[in-house]
């Protein structure tokens, strides 16, 4: 029987993704400057392809003396391969064709900047479908603040309703219970900005368990065609105090 995570948990096994997930595509696009192939990297660094692959993927936690390896191939410090080229830029830049929709449950959604850089603003642009099924309500730490782009939406928040129309916005307390619901005989479209980070009011409140419509890990990170990931990475990657495993 597999041993439910504590919110604190959760939070630390997103954030730990995240790093994963940076760390693969600045190592990717190392390998892709050079202009070699997943086997050539392999040979070069006695690496197994398969292992080099989950790297880049994001699925497989590197050891220091894999990290040492590649940073030695790459003729790079070790420091250079948790860090972006971009992150001395003020701004991050997404571009229409780099905001590519995914979905869950129910839901179709954007994400429109990273969250590995700037931390405590997520925002993603949101589709709630008229078919969409169930009445499943979510609960996490953090606030939302919801601005309605087109068609007629509900926000059923902690027993009560709130109808909102192109132009209207709500902000509100993300801990409490919440749903999305889109009216009338159109989609509704909507620009959500997502807060994970507390407030100091509820920094004082005991932390509640995490149930997110759309994944945490989701919001930071900004798939494109092809396996790519867009050119949007943290500054640095914080090394997870977690026990790192061999290749």
């Amino acid at each position: 029987m597999a041993t439910k995570l504590t919110p604190r948990q959760q939070d630390g096994e997103s954030q730990i993704q995240c790093q994963l997930q940076s760390f693969g595509v600045r190592l990717r696009e190392l390998r892709l400057n050079y202009n070699w192939t997943l086997d050539d990297l392999a040979r070069q660094s006695g690496l197994s392809k398969a292992f080099l692959s989950r790297l880049e993927s994001g699925d497989r936690q590197a050891s220091i003396a894999a990290v040492l390896t590649l940073s030695q191939v790459f003729n790079v410090s070790v420091a250079s391969l948790f860090e972006s080229p971009v992150a001395t830029e003020p701004c991050l830049v997404v571009r229409a064709a780099d905001a590519v929709e995914k979905s869950s449950n129910g839901l179709r959604y954007a994400p429109l900047s990273s969250g590995g850089r700037f931390l405590n603003l997520r925002p993603i642009k949101v589709t709630v479908p008229v078919s969409r099924r169930g009445t499943e309500h979510y609960h996490h730490d953090g606030e939302e603040w919801v601005y309605v782009l087109s068609g007629q939406l509900t926000l059923s928040l902690a027993g009560r309703t709130y109808d909102l129309a192109p132009g209207d916005a709500a902000h509100f307390d993300s801990r409490l219970p919440h749903r999305l619901i889109a009216r009338g005989d159109h989609d509704a479209t909507v620009l959500l900005v997502a807060a994970p980070v507390t407030g100091m009011n509820q920094m004082m409140l005991p932390p509640v368990s995490q149930h997110r419509a759309i994944p945490a890990f989701a919001l930071s990170t900004l798939p494109l065609p092809g396996g790519r990931s867009a050119k949007l990475r943290p500054a640095r990657m914080l090394t997870p105090k977690t026990k790192l495993k061999k290749p």
